[in-house]
Order: structure tokens, then C-alpha cells, then sequence
């Protein structure tokens, strides 16, 4: 911050707590959106499989390698088991991410009235740090 200002030591606690709170955001919506490619990649494979014939050679990775499924079944199974999972995953972000916006929203706020009380103008707050 400039201006020569002095702020109390619970305003910049509070800052660096929003801070804390902005990474996480960041973080989470940054695995939803991994969650949501993977997601979309299955989808895509998925569709993909239902044009193969049942005695096509199939295969799937395992680790770093790449293993003859014993069918094109359990791929499918596999793959749709495993979007099962990403689902449930995507939709407990979602949830993670919802919650922590409100509380963004809500320490922005705090954090604005703060600022204006100890003289600062509100739009300092939301430069980022060089």
C-alpha cells in the first residue's frame, strides 16, 4: 500500500487473511475447471467407444503404459465408473467454490468499509501487490 497511511494491525491481518482466501478461490476454480476437462475428455472417449466393434483390440493406460483390455466393455467400464467419481468430485468443488465465493464477496465488502474508516480509498485494495 502507498500513501504513507498506517493501518491497524486487525485491518492488515484481515488483508492478509483475504489474500489467503483469494488463493484458495483460485486454487479450487482452477481444479474444477481440471475436473471439468477430464470430464469432457471421458464424455468424448465414451462416445467414441460406442463406434467401435465389441472385438475391436481395445487399449487402456496403466500407469505410464498402455495394456490390451480384454474388451471394449471394460474400458466402457472403467471409463464410466471413473467419470461416476470426477462427477461426485466436481459437484463437492462446485459446492467448496460457491462457499467461498460468498465469503469473498463478504470480506471484499468488510474489507472496502475498513479501508474507507482508515482513510483509504476502497480501489487500493484491489491492485495487486507488485
Amino acid at each position: 500500500m502507498s500513501g504513507g497511511v498506517a493501518l491497524p494491525a486487525k485491518l492488515q491481518n484481515d488483508l492478509k487473511q483475504f489474500q489467503r482466501l483469494q488463493q484458495e478461490l483460485a486454487t479450487v476454480q482452477q481444479q474444477r475447471i481440471q475436473l471439468e476437462l477430464r470430464l469432457r475428455e471421458i464424455g468424448h472417449t465414451l462416445d467414441e467407444l460406442k463406434t467401435v466393434p465389441e472385438d475391436a483390440t481395445v487399449y487402456r493406460p496403466v500407469g505410464g503404459l498402455m495394456v490390451r483390455a480384454k474388451s471394449r466393455d471394460e474400458v466402457v467400464g472403467l471409463l464410466t465408473e471413473e467419470k461416476e467419481t470426477l462427477e461426485v468430485r466436481q459437484k463437492a468443488v462446485e459446492r467448496q467454490e460457491n462457499h467461498l465465493k460468498e465469503r469473498y464477496t463478504a470480506m471484499q465488502q468488510d474489507l472496502s468499509q475498513q479501508l474507507q474508516a482508515a482513510g483509504v480509498q476502497p480501489e487500493a485494495a484491489d491492485e495487486p501487490e507488485s
